[in-house]
């Protein structure tokens, strides 16, 4: 029997605007991000399922909203691949970077930016519930994590359309359980 895949988007959390010298690639969380990305971490170490690769823009803001997801994790580590191909990348660069996973991987997590984090969440989940699709097509926020489910089939075949929204959460979520 083939495991079921499972791709984690999620979305990099707030990050400071408050030192001009800074270029974008370098801006790093403000205090509320860091508190975000915690919450998140500790979300997806409880309930989502443990990712087996987790792939990273390598922009400041992204590698601190993994910071607390490795320290929640534990060991070993997932493998991690801190990718430059992924800072600001667009909903097709997204998608051709999933098409090429291994098929080793069952679960992925994919930590970038919008627009494209938001558009290949949008793109990729054709059903699960509706609040959910509908919060996730209406904005994606800072910290938020969608959870897919694709179609059975190899990465290669995946394509806009063929998952299953199974959760969407945003940190605020979280915060109000």
């Amino acid at each position: 029997m083939t495991m079921r895949k499972t791709i984690l988007l999620l979305r990099h959390a707030k990050s400071a605007w408050d030192s001009p010298r800074l270029t974008d690639h370098d801006r790093p969380l403000n205090r509320r991000g860091e508190q975000a990305a915690q919450t998140m971490a500790d979300h997806v170490a409880s309930h989502a399922p443990r990712p087996d690769l987790i792939l990273c823009s390598t922009a400041t803001r992204t590698r601190q909203t993994l910071a607390p997801l490795v320290g929640v994790l534990g060991s070993p580590t997932p493998p991690i691949s801190l990718e430059k191909g992924l800072y600001l990348a667009s909903e097709e660069e997204l998608l051709e970077r999933l098409q090429a996973l291994s098929e080793e991987v069952c679960t992925v997590l994919l930590i970038g930016h919008n627009d494209g984090i938001g558009q290949i969440a949008a793109a990729l989940a054709a059903r699960g519930p509706e609040e959910a699709l509908a919060r996730l097509r209406d904005k994606y926020p800072t910290g938020a994590l969608a959870v897919l489910r694709p179609a059975p089939g190899p990465w290669s075949d995946l394509a806009p359309g063929v998952c299953e929204l199974l959760a969407f959460v945003r940190p605020r979520d979280v915060d109000s359980r």
